[in-house]
């Protein structure tokens, strides 16, 4: 029988208890998986174990599979109507609003990121994107095609059927939201599986799917690894289409898997090394802000992050000493701190990965003008790090750390910096400051990125759409684009007169 996981929080910013089960969520039932095997989750403030959770293995991904499509088959899909599916994702939005300080805490808990963070961002956007889908799942519609006037031909956006959803650690409801809000919104049923790392909130959110009243068999939680849950999902026979977000070695895999089984249908948001282009006439203060949040927001694990810091000649010297300044001004601390802005990085394996990134860059010549070093004695902190004196050859320079690590790179001219920017197999996100609007968008246009930011960068919404050019993805996240993911277009032709 599958465990119950309970904390107590008394904190500077949240005080309060959680208790849920951890087993897997399939056909609307928290269950042991069918090996009884466990993972450990830890806190990566302490590096200490937080509880121990159920583990999948493919054969729970066939029964969570058969029962999402047991569910489409008989009370979701075609069988639900818009205006059901609305009323059921408004209702859940509800319920994660309730419990969305709790939501926040069990984020910072298993994830490290700051409450307030969590508080502010996190669940607030995973609220408003459940919402927002919510308004859509009445308006699937396709359209009337003229021919002529004996004939009938209109289109159908249909819902594909059963789904597998594969979420990253670094935004764990967030990008649970994200896949959830369009897939239900159209009548998919979803197989889900959530990082190892951070399966808790994910698991709480089922508690909360339940109480909407989702049908049983509609969502289904698979927790377990990459190299055995994420697999099966990948290649399994009957799920229809897979989405994922993470990292484009991963990304590769799974839209082999998809390609070597049944050719299913696959959405990827992978990987980036967004550059961030500062100009000599822009807000230097803010540039200096935004750059910070571009790099340090969410501990640099955002695949947006805008990693390659471009700053025109004209400025450089005095952006990099504010700049400086501002990234030792970030407290790096624990998670439930009331002004920690940088929490600790999500696993003992992220925090290594980065670290040797940090040597690397020593070793090709780069010079460390801030941090590189750990930051205490426990868990998998970071100080804010900067680079300078690097070359485009630099892994520091080509790669995603996916840390707090960032280059700042001198440039002469436009043509210089768009050159050096696209100098990259990724093309995620980029970002453009200046106070010349004609140059900024001249800028943003000629950039080889899915996002353009002018003037901030990192910003979301939950209507705007999200993805990546070249290695960074196939897809998009978010808006009216993301409906299009999830649904098969149908085209009927009624005869009203031709006769043979």
């Amino acid at each position: 029988m599958a465990t119950v996981f309970t904390h107590e929080f008394n904190t500077p910013v949240y005080k309060g208890k959680t208790s849920f089960n951890t087993g897997l969520y399939i056909n609307g039932k928290f269950v042991e998986g069918s090996d009884k095997t466990t993972i450990d989750v830890t806190n990566p403030a302490t590096g200490k174990v937080i509880t121990k959770i159920a583990e999948a293995t493919a054969k729970d991904v066939d029964i969570a599979v058969a029962a999402a499509h047991k569910a489409f088959e008989t009370t979701w899909g075609l069988n639900a109507g818009g205006a059901e599916r609305s009323r059921l994702l408004l209702k859940l939005a509800l319920l994660m609003e309730e419990h969305q300080q709790e939501l926040a805490a069990i984020e910072a808990l298993d994830n490290g990121k700051t409450f307030t963070w969590a508080m502010d961002l996190d669940t607030t956007f995973a609220i408003d994107t459940i919402r927002y889908y919510a308004g859509w799942a009445d308006k699937i519609h396709g359209q009337v095609q003229e021919t002529d006037e004996k004939k009938l031909s209109y289109t159908r956006h249909e819902p594909i059927g059963v789904v597998g959803q594969i979420i990253p650690w670094n935004f764990p409801l967030l990008m649970m939201s994200w896949k959830l809000g369009p897939a239900l919104a159209t009548g998919n049923c979803v197989v889900l599986k959530p990082s190892e790392f951070t399966p808790l909130t994910a698991i709480r959110m089922c508690e909360l799917i339940d109480r909407a009243g989702f049908p049983p068999g509609t969502v289904n939680l698979v927790t377990g690894y990459g190299n055995t849950v994420g697999a099966a999902i990948s290649s399994h026979m009957k799920i229809d289409k897979v989405a994922f977000t993470g990292s484009t070695l991963v990304g590769r895999k799974i839209m082999e898997a998809a390609a070597k089984s049944n050719l299913k249908d696959i959405t990827l948001e992978l990987g980036g090394k967004s550059p961030n282009i500062i100009f000599n006439d822009a807000d230097l203060e803010q540039a200096v802000n935004w750059a910070a949040h571009g790099i340090y927001w969410n501990h640099g694990q955002a695949c947006s992050a805008g990693s390659r810091i471009f700053v025109q000649s004209g400025i450089y010297d005095e952006f990099l000493e504010k700049f400086t300044e501002k990234s030792r001004s970030l407290k790096v601390g624990d998670p439930f701190d009331v002004d920690s802005y940088q929490g600790p990085q999500v696993s003992k394996n992220q925090y290594d990965r980065i670290m040797d990134y940090i040597q690397s860059g020593k070793d090709q010549g780069a010079t460390v003008h801030l941090g590189g070093d750990r930051n205490g004695t426990e868990g998998y902190y970071i100080n804010p790090t900067i680079f300078t004196n690097t070359t485009p050859d630099m892994k520091i320079v080509q790669e995603e750390i996916f840390g707090p690590v960032g280059v700042v790179i001198k440039f002469e001219d436009e043509d210089d910096v768009i050159r050096q920017a696209n100098d990259t197999v990724f093309g995620l996100a980029a970002a453009v400051f200046s106070q010349n609007i004609n140059r900024a968008l001249n800028t943003a246009h000629r950039l080889k990125a899915g996002t353009a930011w002018v003037n901030c960068v990192n910003q979301l919404h939950a209507n705007v759409p999200f993805g990546g050019f070249k290695q960074s993805g196939i897809g998009r996240e978010l808006g009216e684009y993301a409906l299009h993911n999830y649904t098969a277009v149908k085209s009927v032709q009624v005869n009203l007169g031709h006769v043979m």
